[in-house]
């Protein structure tokens, strides 16, 4: 399984609006996506303008699908002047 770790850090005026258009961002990728398998969306409780993404995908292509969907590309777009940092990292989850 493809996982994918994003931090996302926010400017100030727009932490509300990246919170629920995070959220159906998520709820769109799970509801559309048969190969996105998980998509945590955590609020951090000390940093309110830190949002962190914790996903897994059956796969790197699943993942690059996702990349080129319809509703990431709206949501990129239009939360990428909210943004003022976004730390991505990928792994490889392991069978236990």
């Amino acid at each position: 399984m493809y996982v994918i770790t994003v931090d996302f850090f926010i400017k100030d005026n727009f932490v509300d609006n990246f919170k629920k258009r995070v959220i159906q961002q998520a709820n769109d990728s799970l509801n559309n996506e048969k190969d996105c398998l998980y998509f945590d969306v955590c609020f951090d409780k000390e940093n309110i303008n830190r949002v962190f993404l914790y996903e897994i995908y059956k796969d790197k292509n699943a993942f690059d699908e996702h990349l080129n969907s319809s509703h990431y590309l709206s949501f990129n777009k239009e939360v990428a002047p909210w943004v003022k940092e976004k730390i991505i990292n990928n792994f490889e989850k392991q069978k236990s």
